[in-house]
Formats: structure tokens, C-alpha cells, sequence
């Protein structure tokens, strides 16, 4: 599920041909632009991997830290999103593919949470926000 688009179109499927300054474009009728859904799905995506690695872990500050405070951005922060989010989710991949990795184990920093939760946590957090960018696109007849 993390790997491939299934069922759903995938995170890079979604966002393909985009450029920067069409990611901040936006649908009156729609609360986020493109380079806002990317971001937060990035974030999260490495906020869960932070979790899970990380002993000396630091929850992010919600909402605020997890969405971007630009509504449009750079080209560098827009092909740095694109790619932290495949370096991340590849991370994560590994990590759960690990010989050594119990998928059923709690985390030792969590409270009760394992790695096979938070995989299928990314799944569902990426495939919500996938589509809406889906629909965004389609809205900004872009799709």
C-alpha cells in the first residue's frame, strides 16, 4: 500500500506535471491549494517516521506545524516536498521491511501505538489527501 497506487492513484500520480506556481493556485470553493495538501501529507508522513525512529521524539504543535505557512511556494520548497516525501516514505518502507522490526511491538515512546498502525495510519492519511488533490485538479480543470 505504500509502495503502489491500488485502489487509489498515487501521491506522485496526483501531483505529475504539477510546477510550483500551479501548486499554489487555487478554488475559491476549496479550502487548501496543492502545495498545502503536499506539504501537510510530507509533514505528516515524516512526523509518523520521527515517531517511530525517534526516541527523543518531540510532537509537533497541531494544527500549526503541520501545515505549510505559505500558501504558495518556492520552486525549492516545492521540489523539496516532492522529494522528502518519496525519501520518507522509502525510509519507512525500509523500516518496516527490517528483519528486525516488529510490526506488532509498541513503540517504545507511543502509548500502545505499533508500526503496522502507523503504516496503515500513512496509507489512509496520504490516500484522503490524495484525493483531494484529485479533486482540486479537477476543479482547476487541470486533471
Amino acid at each position: 500500500m505504500l509502495e503502489k497506487d491500488q485502489a487509489h492513484i498515487s501521491f506522485e500520480d496526483a501531483v505529475k506535471g504539477i510546477d510550483y506556481k500551479t501548486a499554489g493556485k487555487s478554488e475559491t470553493i476549496f479550502p487548501y491549494n496543492i502545495w498545502q495538501l503536499s506539504s501537510h501529507i510530507q509533514f505528516t508522513q515524516k512526523d509518523i517516521l520521527e515517531f517511530c525512529t525517534n526516541t527523543k521524539y518531540q510532537e509537533p504543535k497541531w494544527p500549526d506545524d503541520y501545515w505549510p505557512a505559505d500558501t504558495e511556494p518556492t520552486i525549492q520548497q516545492w521540489q523539496e516536498c516532492l522529494r522528502n516525501f518519496k525519501e520518507d516514505r522509502n525510509s519507512f518502507v525500509n523500516l518496516i521491511k527490517d528483519s528486525s522490526s516488529n510490526l506488532l511491538a509498541p513503540i517504545p515512546n507511543g502509548t500502545g501505538q505499533n508500526l503496522l498502525r502507523e503504516a496503515i495510519l500513512i496509507c489512509d492519511h496520504t490516500a484522503y489527501h490524495t484525493g483531494q488533490i484529485v479533486l482540486l485538479r479537477k476543479l482547476l480543470r487541470i486533471w
